[in-house]
């Protein structure tokens, strides 16, 4: 049972890059263009193996009606996280961002505990306080410093509830489909999503650099095919709070290399710190003295 583990090493590796390579494509392409190609390039890149793998193409096209409808609401869910989430980007800091969009283990693990019947515990419930009262610090004592610091920490608080819910709707899917068909599915549905919001919204499609279509792709790769993906895989054999819990290494990774990086050299506020001190250890306890069925 080492593999899923290794693959969530990779994965949280992989989705700690994806802030830094938002903040890095040119300010005037819009949020929204963003998600669409990003999602668009993961879809295209896992396609032809999807088809071209007996097993995977076989799952792809026996997939039930009933399967192909709740993969359509996981894809508008994943949508709508990435729509969320981008956004906030451009409104507060990388830290703040990350770290209120990876605490949606607050969120999972109640709603696993009533759908997928896994487990609360007292623990569980003080670390769903202690990232409660670390996501009220960090938003409301960074709003007195930057007015759309508050819009910007809200949209990312309800893109981890998106996540949330995209992670505890594939937990059932996944133990029954292989991830390749399950992934290009879900992106694809996802990608079909924010295009239609792209057109609703007029957010330009075209007209973006060579240089930030190549940014957008390598972060579809790398946070991507190396993230996501592999978080969808390690969902057949694993909860869906300890993939949810697994995460905490990306706001950790993504603030580290805000910092680190030149181009961006975001230095945590106060009140960022104090809040991340109780939103990374509440969403630890989160996950605590649940029984597993491994």
């Amino acid at each position: 049972m080492r593999r899923p583990y290794i693959a969530l090493f990779i994965a949280t590796t992989g989705v700690s890059f994806a802030a830094i390579f938002i903040r890095s494509v040119s300010p005037e392409v819009a949020p929204l263009t963003i998600a669409f190609y990003r999602l668009l390039f993961t879809t295209l890149v896992l396609l032809p193996f999807t088809l071209s793998h007996p097993s995977w193409r076989h799952d792809l096209v026996t997939l039930s009606r009933r399967q192909v409808l709740w993969m359509s609401v996981i894809g508008i869910i994943l949508a709508a996280h990435f729509a969320l989430w981008i956004t906030s980007l451009t409104k507060t800091s990388v830290a703040s961002s990350v770290m209120l969009v990876t605490a949606h283990p607050v969120m999972v693990a109640p709603l696993a505990y009533v759908f997928l019947r896994e487990q609360l515990s007292k623990v569980n419930v003080i670390g769903i306080a202690l990232s409660i009262a670390g996501a009220a610090i960090l938003v409301f004592g960074n709003y007195s410093l930057k007015s759309s610091t508050l819009e910007g920490n809200i949209l990312a608080i309800l893109g981890g509830a998106a996540a949330g819910l995209y992670i505890l709707g594939g937990r059932k899917l996944r133990e029954r489909i292989s991830v390749m068909a399950y992934a290009t599915v879900v992106f694809g549905i996802a990608a079909v999503t924010l295009f239609v919001l792209c057109l609703a919204t007029r957010a330009p499609l075209s007209g973006i650099s060579m240089r930030d279509h190549e940014i957008i792709f390598l972060m579809a790769v790398v946070s991507g095919i190396f993230g996501h993906t592999l978080y969808n895989w390690a969902l057949r054999y694993l909860r869906a709070s300890v993939i949810s819990v697994s995460l905490l290494g990306e706001p950790l990774g993504s603030a580290l290399l805000a910092f680190a990086l030149p181009w961006i050299g975001e230095v945590p506020t106060l009140y960022t710190i104090v809040g991340g001190c109780f939103i990374i250890p509440g969403i630890y306890l989160t996950m605590q003295g649940e029984p597993s069925y491994l």
